[in-house]
């Protein structure tokens, strides 16, 4: 007797997440399955904390929420952030899901209209790092596509632009986390403990830094 005949978890891909992200099709108001909205962008979680309910954001039910550095290595460690909030004013009108997009995680208890594990993260200099205020963002579940509708000549303008952040350790525990951590689709696990060996971690080590074996 399962909740769901099917979709319990959809993997969807695109120009921003070529490695892929995940929704709970279930957890989502139907109508948003698929939806083309206005991206609002934050660069972090103290950025969001900050203006998420500010009254002067720019900001409706129809829009995209977006969340970056917010993944393994940007977090770091990927918390569960996922489940992003909506705005108190558009609470107020009765709005109880929308879209919302990071490379964070969420619990399995959780609802809403969320994708997360975008892959590879925008910390690392993933095309989920490009999107910008007032990109168009599509979300087509059926058909498991998640893309900002902006050119590929404009993307790739952005990303000779893409600053790469500072490294958020630069000793101990925290530098090996960032240089071996894998991304999402990999599990997050660290590349040395790969039997294997294949190694898919993540590259954020400044100009000069040296890696840590």
């Amino acid at each position: 007797t399962p909740l769901l005949p099917n979709n319990g978890l959809a993997v969807l891909r695109g120009n921003i997440a070529p490695d892929g992200a995940v929704i709970k099709p279930g957890a989502a108001d139907p109508k948003l399955h698929v939806h083309t909205g206005r991206a609002v962008v934050f660069k972090d979680y103290n950025d969001m904390a900050a203006r998420i309910d500010d009254d002067a954001l720019d900001i409706d039910e129809t829009c995209v929420i977006v969340l970056q550095h917010a993944g393994p290595v940007g977090a770091p460690g990927m918390p569960e952030w996922g489940q992003l909030p909506i705005p108190k004013k558009l609470l107020q009108k009765g709005v109880r899901d929308m879209l919302r997009i990071s490379d964070a995680r969420m619990s399995g208890t959780s609802y809403g209209a969320c994708v997360l594990h975008v892959a590879p993260e925008s910390f690392i200099g993933g095309p989920f790092a490009l999107v910008q205020d007032g990109d168009l963002i599509e979300l087509d579940v059926p058909q498991r596509r998640l893309n900002v509708l902006v050119s590929d000549e404009e993307l790739a303008r952005r990303k000779a632009a893409w600053v790469e952040p500072q490294p958020r350790f630069t000793r101990g525990y925290g530098a090996m986390h960032q240089v071996h951590v894998m991304q999402a689709n990999k599990g997050c696990d660290f590349d040395f403990l790969q039997r294997d060996g294949a190694s898919g971690a993540s590259s954020c080590s400044s100009a000069g830094e040296p890696e840590i074996h």
